[in-house]
């Protein structure tokens, strides 16, 4: 003859009945034992040590009201406060002078009333495991779909960030930069914001909320508006005359509207940085820059980054129509600019992050 163990469902739900009288728990097993494997407990104490020493935790739990030691409600109290049992339902085995609602008020998914009917046990027992069951599958669904979603956001984002990236890359070499000017703004835009974040300044909460390893990577685009200017006036090897010079701005109303096109700046953290670096780098603290000619505040702090960073790098780089000048004499002017062009605080930083602008411009040339 086969062993029971042959003949049982080794993928069986398990069900754990805890209550005082032995006679009870032989009258559940004998119940429930064809269809689950059951664990057993004499009180709330003794059913914690089982739990604990489960190596998988029941479906559901039949808890008898009164016990001696612990009853029935204090337990099921310590369950829902444990993060690991909390969400096991709990059928109460009710006496005639336990009141019903307030069980099932407490939390309890159903209950049992003695004297114990075998047909009553099995269905509520199933029912709640089934449910049990479901609600586990849709759950695991929807973390399984949730990690789906935010593996193809995240390719998605790369594949975006790679596309931009190579984009900046075309820009820069029809503007006849040296390759390396998108590189060196965000590395001054680096220095800067994790330099404002060290030291606490009243930007330091602000950039961190704003992710400034995302503003760093959005720096990549703040001349993306520039693949919209005729290389008449882009090339032109020499000052632009006033007219030249209107269209030369409209790169940055050209930028937005790109970045804009590219996806929802009000979704994409990435894209609204982009944007806001784009259409603001231009600004002026004192509300004399372009386009809109925003003050202070009023500039997103991305784009004030992006300012100095850009001028910064504009100073001592050589252009058709300008040598270079010095790293000391950038800071100078910077400086000159403090509350006019430049935010303050973001002029300040630049004194104290000096050396690591020089590093950086003298390596990536």
């Amino acid at each position: 003859m086969p062993d029971f163990l042959d003949l049982f469902d080794p993928n069986a739900h398990t069900v754990l009945v805890v209550d005082d009288q032995e006679i009870n728990i032989d009258i559940l097993e004998e119940i429930l034992k064809d269809h689950y494997h059951i664990l057993k407990a004499n009180n709330g104490k003794q059913a914690l040590e089982v739990l604990g020493n489960s190596e998988v935790l029941p479906k559901i739990i039949l808890l008898d009201v009164m016990m001696p030691e612990m009853n029935g409600k204090e337990l099921y109290d310590i369950l829902k406060d444990d993060e690991d049992f909390k969400h096991i339902p709990v059928i109460f085995i009710t006496s005639e002078d336990d009141s019903e609602g307030e069980l099932l008020t407490a939390g309890a998914v159903d209950f049992i009333r003695k004297p114990i009917t075998p047909e009553v046990v099995q269905r509520r027992v199933r029912n709640q495991i089934d449910l049990k069951v479901y609600k586990d599958d849709m759950e695991q669904l929807v973390v399984e779909k949730t990690a789906e979603i935010i593996k193809k956001t995240e390719e998605t984002k790369e594949i975006l960030e790679g596309v931009l990236q190579g984009l900046a890359g075309v820009i820069e070499r029809r503007d006849l930069e040296s390759g390396e000017h998108v590189k060196r703004t965000q590395l001054y835009v680096k220095t800067l914001a994790d330099y404002l974040i060290e030291s606490r300044s009243p930007y330091a909460e602000e950039i961190i909320n704003m992710e400034p390893e995302i503003i760093v990577k959005s720096m990549a685009l703040h001349d993306i508006g520039k693949i919209a200017i005729p290389d008449r006036i882009l090339l032109k090897p020499g000052r632009l005359d006033p007219e030249e010079y209107e269209i030369m701005k409209t790169h940055t109303t050209r930028g937005r509207e790109i970045v804009g096109e590219l996806g929802d700046v009000d979704t994409s953290l990435y894209l609204k940085h982009c944007e806001d670096i784009c259409y603001g780098h231009h600004e002026r603290w004192d509300g004399k820059g372009y386009p809109q000619g925003l003050k202070e505040n009023g500039i997103p702090l991305a784009a004030r980054l992006a300012s100095l960073a850009d001028v910064y790098d504009a100073l001592v780089s050589v252009r058709v129509y300008k040598p270079a000048m010095t790293f000391s004499e950038a800071v100078k002017i910077i400086i000159e600019g403090k509350g006019t062009q430049f935010d303050p605080i973001v002029s300040d930083a630049l004194l104290k992050v000096e050396s690591e602008f020089q590093k950086i411009a003298e390596l990536y040339v």
